[in-house]
């Protein structure tokens, strides 16, 4: 079983490819498409994840698409259930599986991730669906004195149980313990939190049996609070991350995929591609598992109108091409510029400064 996993996992970071997070909820999706004044409907968000899909060059950048449980029920506009489609295309199926962070008992301000109730026979059903891989979530606050003990430890015990299961039912587990970015700490104190927290996730694991071979990670970058009144420079948030991760991530971890976290889709690229870029040794392969910061571009051009298909991915290539570049640490200015001019509308209609 082991040798499976590890090979499904091998080919989730492989050779520059990353993952296209695509699971949001319905009412998370339903609030995006509000904000654009498109209709959300379970026909409207087919629609737009297959776009995605079907971005005709994407999947030489994408390995691995996380679904919803909406999604990975559906089927193409052509008929074909969504995970085969995937499948045809090279590019692995994924499932979120976790039912969303609730409040803490006992701890106000924190959260612990639920779904583990149900979640063996779940698991099971989504591989016989296509599913190869499965992600978890946990949130992580951050004050002066946050996060608490209990919740660290709450979620780090769900994520290794999860992790598990996953196991168990022939899926690789991605786990995801996210430090969020909410507040005006420093980029020292998320370093703190980041490494306390990885720190007894990977203790979790180790207690539960999990294999780290067939594990990839998905943690935050260490970035200082969105209120910092000091923002760290990419360098800093490179070097912090990168110090960070080799102390508390074990070398057994195939992959390292970062969530975006709320950065600006470039923001997100250029940290990566300054991480990769740092001397020194990396045991894993340092990739990405981002959902907007692929995406709202291509949302936003797509604008819920079928003429706007073709463009909506386009610019879904492009985020998935300067972020694959990033994971190899090829990422330059020069991509996006090159992005703006083939867009422009004297390119399209194919005039020419000579």
């Amino acid at each position: 079983m082991n040798q499976h996993l590890e090979s499904v996992t091998a080919a989730l970071v492989d050779g520059g490819k990353g993952i296209l997070a695509a699971d949001e909820t319905v009412p998370t999706l339903t609030k995006r498409f509000d904000t654009l004044g498109i209709q959300s409907t379970e026909e409207s968000r087919r629609t737009y994840r297959e776009m995605l899909f079907s971005a005709a060059g994407a999947a030489a950048f994408i390995s691995g698409v996380i679904m919803a449980d909406e999604t990975i029920r559906q089927k193409s506009s052509g008929g074909m259930p969504l995970a085969e489609f995937l499948l045809n295309q090279g590019i692995l199926p994924g499932i979120k599986v976790d039912t969303g962070a609730k409040p803490l008992a006992g701890s106000s301000g924190e959260s612990v991730t639920e779904g583990l109730d149900g979640l063996r026979d779940r698991l099971s059903a989504y591989h016989d669906m296509g599913a190869r891989f499965a992600k978890w979530r946990a949130v992580i606050a951050i004050t002066d004195t946050l996060p608490s003990p209990a919740c660290v430890s709450a979620n780090a015990h769900a994520l290794a149980r999860y992790a598990a299961l996953c196991q168990e039912q022939h899926l690789v587990p991605i786990v995801e313990p996210e430090v969020l970015m909410n507040g005006s700490h420093a980029i020292g104190r998320c370093e703190e939190v980041t490494g306390a927290v990885l720190h007894s996730v990977f203790r979790a694991l180790f207690e539960q049996g999990v294999s780290l071979e067939a594990t990839l990670l998905k943690p935050n970058m260490v970035v200082a609070g969105a209120e910092c009144p000091h923002p760290a420079t990419v360098q800093e948030v490179a070097t912090a991350t990168l110090r960070c991760l080799r102390r508390h991530a074990p070398a057994a971890v195939p992959g390292i995929v970062f969530l975006s976290g709320g950065q600006d889709d470039r923001m997100a690229t250029t940290h990566l591609n300054a991480i990769n870029r740092l001397p020194g040794s990396k045991p894993w392969t340092i990739s990405f598992s981002y959902g907007r910061a692929l995406q709202d571009a291509a949302l936003e051009a797509w604008h819920g109108r079928n003429e706007n298909l073709k463009a909506g991915q386009q610019a879904f290539y492009h985020r998935a091409r300067c972020n694959a570049a990033a994971s190899l640490g090829n990422y330059t200015d020069e991509m996006e510029a090159e992005a703006a001019d083939a867009a422009s509308p004297l390119h399209r209609q194919g005039w020419h400064d000579d």
